[in-house]
């Protein structure tokens, strides 16, 4: 689902709102997450999961057509952990069997 399509589905869910205050609300909650994660927050939505930026060191790596040895530089990023209720709604079996 794009971001587009989530703004959509969400204007179709709540019919009282208009488009480009769904748009800004979603626009806010991303903002919002990126934000925190600039900062070196985490973000815990409870059931769905965890937001978290991971600190990966200097290393040498290898240019896969090459072969050469390339110095990456350390660099941070985005971790996600998906919550319990969110990996149980995932592995439930819907046919109720």
């Amino acid at each position: 689902m794009t971001r587009s399509e989530l703004i959509q589905v969400l204007a179709e869910r709540n019919p009282h709102l208009y488009l480009r205050d769904v748009e800004k609300v979603v626009d806010a909650f991303f903002g919002g997450i990126t934000s925190a994660l600039v900062e070196g927050d985490r973000v815990e939505l409870r059931g769905f999961g965890t937001f978290s930026v991971k600190e990966r060191g200097a290393r040498v790596g290898r240019n896969p057509r090459t072969g050469e040895s390339v110095q990456v530089d350390e660099k941070r990023l985005p971790f996600f952990k998906t919550g319990k209720e969110l990996r149980e709604r995932l592995n439930t079996d819907e046919t109720g069997a």
